[in-house]
């Protein structure tokens, strides 16, 4: 445990900017997921939707330094090319 006082403001800084960053991660996940699911369902309109979140989120990560650009860009266009080949 730290002694100094500006450790100890460190620490919870550190945990409160950890807990947004996994909070992020997981919502760009959890996206993922949803629009796979729209899609195998054949609901277009809510995969477009879904696909749009995904975008946004995916961005965001990808400029905090949390996911690679590779990883952002491959997952960006398997969804895109998914969601234009539904029928």
């Amino acid at each position: 445990m730290a002694n100094i006082k500006s450790s100890k403001k460190a620490i919870k800084v550190i945990a409160k900017k950890t807990e947004n960053n996994h909070e992020l991660k997981a919502r760009v996940k959890n996206c993922i997921r949803k629009c796979d699911k729209a899609i195998e369902a054949g609901d277009k309109e809510n995969a477009k939707k879904l696909l749009a979140d995904v975008q946004k989120y995916s961005d965001k990560a990808l400029s905090k330094g949390l996911l690679k650009a590779n990883t952002v860009n491959r997952e960006k266009s398997r969804l895109t090319k998914k969601v234009k080949e539904m029928a």
